[in-house]
């Protein structure tokens, strides 16, 4: 009897675990949601393992898994690159600086912080899922 009881209570304490396990490992695997986000000054397109962003006067990647956690937060690094107004020569070098993409994705919104590597400041924007982004390029 106390056999048996042990055997029930080790199965049922397996498979919770295996429960739990599960849905950590689901978690983990979350992702920004591929297509396009826009808001003022900024546009995503996320892809499967990358995201392009456009803003007014520059533009930026991001490398990698876009992972989100289980409270729709990221913090992803990638490269943001200033573009400036007025004709570009031929062999002119655009620098891409490296910067943090941080925020939070709640439904259909998302809201990014971007801070670039040199600079103390960050900037937030609001996109939408779905949406286009409202931009005034500088060229």
């Amino acid at each position: 009897m106390h056999f048996r009881r042990s055997l029930v209570v080790l199965v049922v304490g397996g498979l919770l675990l295996a429960a739990s396990m599960n849905s950590v490992i689901a978690q983990k695997s979350e992702r920004i949601a591929k297509g396009l986000w826009g808001g003022p000054h900024i546009s995503i397109e996320v892809g499967a393992e990358s995201a392009k962003l456009e803003f007014d006067c520059a533009h930026g990647v991001i490398e990698g898994p876009l992972d989100v956690d289980s409270e729709g937060k990221f913090q992803l690094r990638g490269t943001f690159t200033p573009e400036r107004g007025g004709p570009v020569r031929a062999d002119e070098n655009q620098r891409a600086l490296a910067a943090t993409y941080a925020g939070e994705i709640k439904g259909n919104t998302m809201t990014l912080k971007l801070k670039v590597s040199d600079e103390d400041d960050t900037e937030t924007f609001t996109l939408e899922k779905g949406k286009t982004g409202r931009l005034m390029k500088c060229k």
